[in-house]
């Protein structure tokens, strides 16, 4: 399980992004992949235009840890949304997937060990790819009774299912 952090520096004079966490290249890519889809997206997520101004932060800890792969995409944005628009992430909810430009969530890797850490953590929901949905099956089912799985398929459900409160409602 990664904790995914989001800052804004609201006095720099100039735009920025800074990645920190020994991030690998498609890491990388997924945080770049996720601010613009949230300054592209800014109206109809509720991000007020001078809130996209200045230097942003996202720091992945565990920083002695190397971490690679684009699964932490809806995750990245879903912070960011919750950063700019001052709505808190549900502590109950675990996500996983990687994020496009246009916001759809695409398939990952690994979901039974990822659904079995996030229960492990005591995460009670868990958002993922909706083209994942057959490996659900995988995940035992004492595990299944426990935690909810979600799967979507773009990331105004994963908002929806993510932050509180619910963005549906």
């Amino acid at each position: 399980v990664l904790f995914i952090e989001a800052t804004r520096e609201a006095g720099e004079p100039s735009d920025g992004f800074t990645l920190t966490g020994q991030l690998g290249d498609v890491m990388k890519e997924s945080a770049q992949i996720a601010l613009s889809y949230v300054r592209s997206h800014a109206d109809e997520l509720g991000v007020a235009p001078d809130r996209l101004r200045g230097r942003f932060h996202v720091h992945v800890p565990a920083g002695a840890v190397p971490k690679d792969g684009p699964s932490a995409g809806i995750t990245m944005t879903t912070a960011l949304v919750s950063l700019l628009t001052d709505v808190p992430v549900r502590p109950s909810v675990g996500m996983t997937g990687e994020v496009t430009l246009q916001g759809r969530v695409l398939p990952i890797g690994g979901l039974k060990q990822k659904v079995l850490a996030a229960h492990a953590m005591g995460l009670t929901d868990v958002v993922v790819p909706e083209r994942n949905r057959g490996d659900i099956d995988d995940i035992p089912e004492e595990v299944r009774q426990q935690v909810s799985i979600h799967p979507v398929m773009t990331i105004d459900e994963v908002l929806g299912l993510a932050l509180e409160p619910a963005r549906n409602e």
